[in-house]
């Protein structure tokens, strides 16, 4: 039946291997979650090196290429926008007043953390899951076995802590970077009055959505580096596998990104927007 109907087999198939694929993915997003208390404590030093990985790069991409500058220019080039678009469509109806509303109302709820997602996504995300690859079809992930070392604790639970360690401090950056760009860009650019810039900032800015923007990067940040690890430690097929594995985590955490802004948007302003326009 099978080699008759090569074509029309795959399609029944199909459905049970998607079934199948996410069962391997929610075991091992299990196994890695359990394992990253043992790798923190067991681990240290590897864990302390991928930080630093994390934040700043290793060797010569440690100049242009850690995280902290590629999401930092990102949430920079982001408030900047923001606040030219928002002085020149709020100057159109007379009320660019607002502007500070939008950079402590927009920075916080959607931009920061959508593009802190997605520069953690592009930066540390993708060079995990091709080191991981690199490790697979390099067989030293099997060298780790022998050796009676946990290949999931020490390669993927060490990430997993020192990604959400990492995160922290890194989101604190992003989210001074978009409002520093989109104060001077405000201000110093366009001409606004810094204290009525000020104002208008600080009457919106609420500390219990900042809060929340650190909670949902902090989310972003876990499932970035679950699909990322997932992606490299289960990568096969030579050099080339290891550059479609990188595709195909990249484009499944970008999805991800924006699927955990809506979920929590949905779940912490669905029914309550936490927003009231006055002063």
């Amino acid at each position: 039946m099978a080699a008759r109907y090569p074509k029309y087999i795959r399609r029944i198939r199909r459905p049970y291997l998607a079934i199948g694929r996410v069962g391997d993915h929610a075991l091992f997003y299990l196994r890695a979650l359990t394992s990253a208390p043992y790798a923190a404590w067991h681990y240290r030093r590897e864990t302390i090196r991928l930080i630093a990985e994390i934040s700043m790069g290793s060797g010569a991409l440690a100049v242009f290429g850690g995280t902290v500058v590629i999401v930092g220019f990102l949430t920079l080039a982001t408030g900047g926008t923001l606040a030219v678009q928002g002085y020149s469509s709020l100057g159109n109806i007379g009320i660019e007043a607002l502007t500070g509303f939008l950079s402590a109302f927009i920075n916080v709820r959607i931009s920061a953390p959508v593009v802190a997602g997605i520069g953690l996504a592009a930066t540390f995300g993708a060079g995990a899951t091709a080191q991981l690859g690199a490790m697979r079809i390099n067989e030293e992930i099997d060298a780790l076995e022998s050796l009676a070392v946990e290949p999931v604790a020490y390669l993927v639970g060490t990430r997993l802590v020192a990604g959400m360690i990492a995160i922290t401090p890194l989101y604190a950056l992003a989210v001074i970077a978009s409002f520093i760009a989109s104060r001077v860009m405000t201000v110093f650019l366009l001409g606004q009055s810094a204290g009525l810039y000020d104002h208008y900032f600080g009457t919106f800015l609420n500390p219990i959505d900042l809060l929340w923007s650190f909670l949902q990067a902090m989310l972003m940040a876990l499932v970035i580096l679950l699909i990322h690890t997932y992606f490299g430690f289960f990568a096969s097929g030579g050099p080339s596998g290891v550059g479609i594995a990188v595709g195909n985590a990249v484009r499944t955490s970008l999805i991800a990104v924006v699927s955990v802004t809506l979920l929590v948007s949905l779940a912490v302003y669905g029914s309550n927007g936490n927003f009231d326009l006055s002063g």
